[in-house]
């Protein structure tokens, strides 16, 4: 045993029993002479080297030697064992490891403790009320500081998440600077009165009754009914019976510049026949100084006389005279009926218009409609998305739904009408023209004389059926109102950032500290649970950790050696030889 042998050394060495036989049986030497020659000797050691490096090529095997001791070998072997033994009995293992001889060398560092975690954390306060110490009331104290920090911090944070949640926004308002030339506006107007009495024919009297409210009869009072009329081509009817510019123009100014009925482009809108100036998106006017006289300025006259009597109320009867007005950008279709001003005859108009740019915020900020960026239209019919694109889109479909037909001013597009509400969302990016409306009556005294010699009509027809309409830009600047979040992603952590720092001292790295300690406790624990136990190669007895060779050997994939010569055994310890045999056997 191994305490025997470090007690001997202790003693100073003493000789071991010089009664043991020496056992030589790999040795190959003649066992009935004591006495060797210097020849026999070498070549005894030769085979012994031979023998060891076989062994060392096994498995298991640290070192091999063989059988035999040289009585000239190497110093005693009890000096070797001794630290070997001591070290066992100075570093103890651990419970989970005291079956393993080799244990302690292998296994992994235990997790660290919370003392320990705690005193070495860059939190504040973790290591003064959870760190290695005594227990007591200024531990106590701190860590009730710790926690109201903790809870008060907590507290910041659910208030700064819930405000960035609600995702505010703001609205900034940029005027431009002054432009040398400004974009003008697309002008539409149209004649409250949709057709002319005296346009009408009888089957076009007969086939508009629904919308007129005039009953279907001829001229001369009698009933239609046994007549039979082809079907109605309504743009025909509308080219043929609304009102023609070339009647209506009398004079038209564009910028000092004299323009005509060839500079409006037609357009059908729930008013029938309509006409709009500057209407080409490629080929836009601009005007380059603002103020009366720099825009459009037109006179019209409505016609009064060739508005239809009312014979009964209907949805499209009208009780108004005058022309509807929209100003809107060119890539938008006239949504006229709905947002477009009306115009009396006996005045004129002030329009002052102002560029104003749009910009609104998507989801999750506002509700805008952001751009594709597909090439072919967003809405088929139109070429750029716009709100009056969109609800006149869900006019035709719902029209198409219910009588599989449309009304001329609805988009020419296919398909089928859709089910459900129509939403249309304002897009993202979207330029307005804001109005400041003023109105003078007209015409005086003087000028209404001077009206009626030069279009050959008489006062009062000038007063009832003349208007005049100025567009024009106030200034060549344009307003710009952006939505912007008023709280955004880096807001809230640079608040959080700040509140962590004020009630608990901590950062990102602090909370990947946290992280760490919690992945290295639960992965200990969870390797302790799957770890199977090892066999015990070892005990412990009376303090001092004792190894039988002759266990290791039984184990061991070596062969057995060391048997003494003649069948002996040594009584102190197992295999023990003189001097050059016991490093062979202990190896193994």
């Amino acid at each position: 045993m191994l305490s025997r042998a470090a007690g001997a050394a202790r003693r100073g060495g003493a000789a071991l029993a010089p009664s043991l036989p020496r056992a030589d049986s790999c040795a190959g030497a003649d066992k009935g002479s004591h006495k060797e020659t210097i020849e026999e000797r070498d070549k005894r050691q030769q085979r012994r080297q031979r023998q060891r490096q076989r062994q060392r090529q096994r498995q298991g095997c640290g070192v091999a030697g063989s059988g035999s001791d040289s009585p000239t070998s190497g110093p005693h072997p009890v000096p070797v064992l001794f630290p070997f033994a001591l070290s066992l009995e100075e570093q103890p293992l651990p419970p989970q490891d005291r079956g393993s001889l080799l244990g302690a060398a292998r296994g992994a560092a235990a997790p660290r403790d919370l003392a320990t975690f705690a005193s070495t954390s860059t939190l504040h306060g973790l290591g003064r009320a959870c760190g290695p110490g005594p227990h007591g009331l200024r531990r106590t104290l701190w860590a009730l500081a710790l926690l109201t920090s903790l809870a008060a911090f907590l507290y910041q944070a659910a208030g700064l998440a819930r405000g960035y949640l609600t995702r505010p926004h703001l609205v900034v308002m940029d005027p431009a600077a002054p432009a040398p030339v400004a974009g003008f506006p697309a002008v539409t107007l149209c004649n409250i009165n949709r057709f002319r009495h005296s346009a009408l024919s009888d089957a076009d009297i007969f086939h508009l009754a629904n919308l007129t409210g005039l009953p279907p009869k001829d001229r001369d009072g009698h009933r239609a009914a046994g007549l039979r009329y082809p079907e109605p081509d309504m743009v025909d009817i509308l080219n043929r019976t609304g009102h023609q510019l070339a009647d209506m123009l009398k004079s038209c100014n564009f910028s000092g510049h004299h323009c005509s009925a060839s500079n409006f482009s037609v357009v059908y809108t729930r008013y029938g026949k309509c006409y709009t100036f500057n209407a080409d998106p490629q080929s836009s006017l601009a005007s380059r100084v603002g103020g009366m006289g720099s825009g459009l300025e037109i006179m019209l006259d409505i016609q009064q006389e060739e508005y239809l009597p009312i014979w009964r109320e209907t949805n499209e009867t009208s009780f108004e005279a005058g022309i509807r007005v929209q100003i809107h950008s060119q890539e938008e279709p006239p949504y006229i009926h709905q947002l477009g001003f009306g115009v009396s005859p006996g005045f004129q108009t002030f329009v002052s218009c102002q560029e104003q740019r749009l910009t609104y915020l998507p989801q999750p900020w506002g509700n805008c409609r952001a751009e594709s960026g597909l090439r072919e239209p967003e809405l088929q019919g139109y070429s750029a998305y716009s709100v009056s694109a969109c609800r006149l889109r869900c006019e035709k479909e719902a029209v198409l739904q219910r009588c599989h037909c449309r009304m001329v001013h609805m988009p020419d597009s296919l398909g089928g009408g859709s089910e459900g509400p129509c939403f249309c969302p304002t897009p993202c990016n979207l330029t307005r023209y804001g109005k400041e409306i003023s109105m003078v009556r007209i015409p005086n005294r003087g000028s209404a004389r001077y009206l009626a010699r030069k279009y050959k009509r008489n006062e009062t027809y000038i007063r009832e059926n003349f208007l005049v309409l100025d567009v024009f830009f106030e200034a060549l600047t344009s307003e710009a109102m952006e939505q912007r979040a008023a709280y955004g992603l880096s807001a809230l952590l640079g608040d959080l950032g700040g509140q962590m720092g004020l009630f608990i001292g901590a950062s990102v790295l602090t909370l990947l500290e946290i992280l760490d300690y919690i992945y290295e406790v639960s992965w200990d624990r969870l390797r302790r649970a799957w770890r199977r136990p090892k066999t015990p190669l070892r005990t412990a007895t009376g303090g001092i950790s004792t190894l039988g060779l002759q266990e290791l050997k039984e184990q061991s994939t070596c062969p057995s050696q060391g048997r003494a010569e003649g069948g002996g055994t040594s009584g102190l310890l197992p295999n023990h030889h003189p001097p050059g045999g016991l490093f062979e056997d202990f190896a193994c």
